[in-house]
Parts: C-alpha cells; sequence; structure tokens
C-alpha cells in the first residue's frame, strides 16, 4: 500500500474556501485629502501581529483584522473604511475607517491616531469600546509641529471663508454653534470630511421634440389669440364682432355694440 501525503488546505493555508468567505466592503474609500506630505503613504499597508491576531492598516483605503488560526472558519473582516478626518483646534487629531464589517447592530469603525517615530509602522491596536477600534500609526511624516495643521492643507478660497467665520465669531454676529457649523461646511467643500448633505435627485422630465414650443414660437401663438373673433352665422342675424387685445387706460375692454 502507497500511502500519498496531501498538503493542508485549512486555515491560513486553504485556498479553496468559499468566495462568500472573502472580505466584502460595505463602501467605498474617500477620496484621498488632508496633509499632502501623507498622501504618500496612499497604496501601502502596515501590519502587526498581536496575540492570534493579524491587523493590517492601509492608509488612505482600510483597516483588516485576520485571525492567526488553523481552523477551518477563521475570522478575517474589515474593521473600517477610509472615510473622514477628525480635527479640532486647527489640528489632525485622528483619521476614521467607519462601514466595517456588522458588529451586533452596528458598524465596526476605527480611529487611526499619528504619532511621531522614527519609522512608519503600525505600533499599537486596542478596542476601547465594543466594535470600536484604536490605532497607533508611528511615522516620521508627522514629526514636524506644523505637520498636522489643518489651515495650511486648504485652499486660498476656503481660507478666506473660514477667516470670515473667525471674524464673524469674534465681533459677535454668529453663536459657537454657527461658527462650528461653518467650519464644517468649509471641511466637507475641502473633502476633509463626508458631506451629511442630502442629495435630491429631481426626476427627469422627458421632453417631446414634437410638441415642444420654443419661445418665438410661443410668442408668436400669443399674439395671434390675442384677438378674440367671434364668428357668427349672418342667416340669423347676429354679426361678426372683432375685438383687439390693446385698449386705452381706465378703458374696461369691452366695446358697446349701439
Amino acid at each position: 500500500m502507497k500511502i500519498v501525503e496531501e498538503p493542508n488546505t485549512f486555515g491560513l493555508n486553504n485556498h479553496f474556501m468559499a468566495q462568500g468567505s472573502r472580505l466584502q466592503p460595505k463602501a467605498t474609500p474617500s477620496p484621498v485629502s488632508g496633509p499632502v506630505h501623507l498622501h504618500r503613504l496612499a497604496g501601502k499597508c502596515f501590519s502587526l501581529t498581536e496575540s492570534t491576531y493579524k491587523y493590517e492598516f492601509c492608509p488612505f483605503h482600510n483597516v483588516t483584522q485576520h485571525e492567526q488560526s488553523f481552523r477551518w472558519n477563521a475570522y478575517s473582516g474589515i474593521l473600517g473604511i477610509w472615510q473622514e478626518w477628525e480635527m479640532a483646534n486647527n489640528t489632525y487629531t485622528g483619521m476614521w475607517m467607519r462601514d466595517g464589517d456588522t458588529c451586533g447592530t452596528r458598524n465596526r469603525e476605527t480611529k487611526v491616531i499619528f504619532v511621531c517615530s522614527t519609522s512608519s509602522k503600525l505600533a499599537q491596536v486596542s478596542e476601547p469600546s465594543t466594535c470600536v477600534y484604536s490605532l497607533i500609526f508611528e511615522t516620521p511624516l508627522v514629526c514636524h509641529p506644523h505637520s498636522l495643521l489643518v489651515y495650511p492643507t486648504l485652499t486660498e478660497k476656503l481660507q478666506g471663508e473660514w477667516d470670515e467665520a473667525e471674524q464673524a465669531r469674534y465681533e459677535g454676529l454668529i453663536t459657537e454653534q454657527g461658527y462650528n457649523n461653518l467650519l464644517r461646511d468649509i471641511f466637507e467643500d475641502a473633502g476633509l470630511l463626508k458631506s451629511q448633505k442630502v442629495k435630491v435627485k429631481l426626476p427627469e422630465v422627458a421632453v417631446n421634440s414634437e410638441t415642444h414650443i420654443s419661445l418665438q414660437k410661443c410668442t408668436e401663438l400669443c399674439n395671434f389669440i390675442c384677438f378674440f373673433i367671434y364668428i357668427t352665422d349672418e342667416t340669423q342675424g347676429i354679426m361678426t364682432v372683432t375685438v383687439k387685445d390693446q385698449h386705452p387706460r381706465g378703458d374696461n375692454g369691452l366695446i358697446d355694440l349701439q
């Protein structure tokens, strides 16, 4: 009897798992935004293994978690998809990855915090509250004291709008809430925050080229019907009367037939 050893196709080495077990994102990542010097991180991924899980952070894309197990149903999931920046006091304080895999009645989400270091790496992963994760990403790209300032990353137009909002708040023309609302509009226009505005698509009205009337045609038609013509049968003793639409001021527009 000849014994043939077959390679193990379970767990991490299983390439024949059902297609449905693969990661299925619920949303599309937002466009790359924020400090230009951080844009170079787009397209790269950084991993960290803690205990039995491997975490992978792909800036401006997503965060995933993979269970390091040979169980046939080892867990692999999305902890968040790049959505928007968190900002406070004119500073980028974190990168939010939302709309991850379902976790009970909500979706998993992750906040990524940037910390100065000599090299770029995923340094720490924690779960401060259920389904909400926190990642510490170390990189030399944020070591400069002005590297995470928001104002310099805005266009000149948006900087001007921010200046006007600051002046209005200083003069007491708007409330703090009004000021924050103006800032949010500015950040949304800059692509730093996901827009909360509801887009309503109006139904398209089909135009029939055969029945469509141009402005000129409408004017000609209006000039024609500005005359009221009463055509009667002369054999019945009723006369034909034509009434024009124009009449002197004060005239009631009626004609005395007597």
